[in-house]
């Protein structure tokens, strides 16, 4: 696929996958912000966000783009925050937000530059309580790289946030994901690109995997071109997730594959980085509360890609009502074979840890299918029962009961049970 580059000089078109993209971004940086800013003794939060590819700011029908986005929201979430700690009769916090704007076109950041400083200087005096600082680069992103991890060591910022939408998919090598993940205690990464760009890439660095992967569709990895027919059916998504969570589930504890949700099919991946069950969680939440812009096929509850593509078991799910139905008869299930394969409890924290990077389920659908459950229980650190979905805390522990409807006292016992008795 031939690259296509903005000129914003001219005025950029918005197009329809990078409007569905910035709501998804637009909403968890905001919900970012509140979650991280959440404790009553906290005065202070630090953070970077890198915006590798910025671009011009403003689209030509007047939509901000991504650093716009990125200030406009931070400055949303802090005034909530300050808003709703001064009803609680707590102190306001002060954010310090570092943001490094880079992009190769010099056109771009100069228009950017324009945009960005009244915004700036109106935060200065409305929003005192959020202190900006900009930082401006003019290179190719693997280029500015190594510039953009100084200012991040020099300030020495533990939460990090990288927003990279490139063109096409060689514009970020994987290696430097890695070194970003590795290097932060709070990493995140948004990482965008295109499909067909990537199975360019592993037809020459992985061709036998890739040959193993497309096989079902009919398709050996010489025939790339012709994925342009299948990627608007289900099948073809299914596959694609799997090809694109196996490229890159080593990266991050945490890693959504979920495709960006187009009526022509499934071109464009925004896949998000993290080293944190809560962001994974956070993130999966967003998606439900803007359903059908992200699609995963596969399973909907736990284990989201252990189906077989030849037995149709699949299902599309699009974040919405009815896929959360589904979730949730899947999550009933689901959910005791787990705590069952642990022994028979864990601890809340331990249980997120498990999920969060193998099911697209909202968090409301998993604590409502632990406690409908007849063979699992929540006991709180005082030793009581939960019996609401919203009270269940990170210090609680779920556990299979004593006294449970179908699941044995070992995996296999069924089976060597059966067979004593011939």
């Amino acid at each position: 696929m031939v690259e296509k580059r903005y000129e914003w000089a001219d005025g950029a078109k918005l197009e329809e996958h990078s409007r569905r993209k910035h709501k998804i971004l637009r909403e968890y940086v905001f919900d970012y912000l509140t979650v991280r800013c959440k404790r009553p003794q906290q005065e202070r939060f630090r953070l970077a966000i890198v915006d590798g590819f910025a671009g011009g700011g403003r689209y030509q029908c007047g939509t901000s783009g991504s650093p716009l986005i990125f200030i406009e929201e931070s400055k949303r979430a802090v005034e909530a925050v300050n808003t709703q700690r001064a009803v609680q009769g707590l102190g306001a916090i002060e954010v310090e937000c570092l943001l490094i704007f880079n992009d190769a076109s010099r056109d771009a950041i100069d228009l950017l530059k324009t945009h960005v400083a009244p915004m700036q200087t109106e935060i200065a005096q409305a929003c005192p309580k959020l202190h900006l600082r900009v930082e401006y680069l003019n290179e190719f992103f693997e280029a500015a790289y190594p510039k953009i991890k100084d200012f991040l060591e020099k300030g020495r910022y533990r939460s990090v946030l990288f927003n990279l939408d490139q063109c096409g998919h060689s514009h970020v090598e994987r290696d430097t994901i890695l070194d970003i993940m590795q290097s932060y205690p709070a990493a995140e990464i948004f990482y965008t690109f295109v499909i067909s760009s990537l199975i360019a890439f592993l037809q020459k660095d992985q061709p036998e995997r890739l040959r193993a992967q497309l096989s079902h569709l009919g398709l050996s990895n010489n025939d790339v071109l012709a994925l342009d027919t299948l990627m608007s059916r289900k099948d073809w998504l299914g596959t694609a997730e799997k090809i694109v969570f196996d490229a890159f589930r080593l990266y991050a504890p945490y890693v959504s594959p979920f495709s960006i949700n187009n009526p022509d099919g499934w071109r464009y991946w925004l896949i998000h980085f993290a080293k944190s069950y809560r962001a994974r969680q956070v993130y999966n939440n967003i998606l439900h509360d803007n359903a059908s812009l992200q699609a995963h096929f596969g399973r909907s509850g736990l284990n989201m890609l252990s189906y077989d593509p030849r037995h149709d078991e699949g299902m599309l799910y699009l974040f919405d009502d009815n896929g959360r139905t589904s979730a949730k008869t899947q999550l009933l299930g689901d959910i005791p074979r787990l705590v069952t394969e642990a022994g028979d409890a864990m601890s809340m924290t331990e249980f997120y840890e498990s999920i969060y990077n193998v099911t697209p389920a909202h968090a409301d659908d998993v604590h409502a299918a632990i406690i409908e459950n007849p063979d699992i229980e929540v006991i709180t650190p005082a030793g009581g029962e939960r019996r609401k979905a919203n009270t269940i805390g990170v210090n609680d522990i779920i556990k299979v009961k004593t006294q449970r409807s179908f699941f044995p006292m070992f995996l296999n016992a069924g089976a060597k049970e059966s067979g004593d008795k011939q």
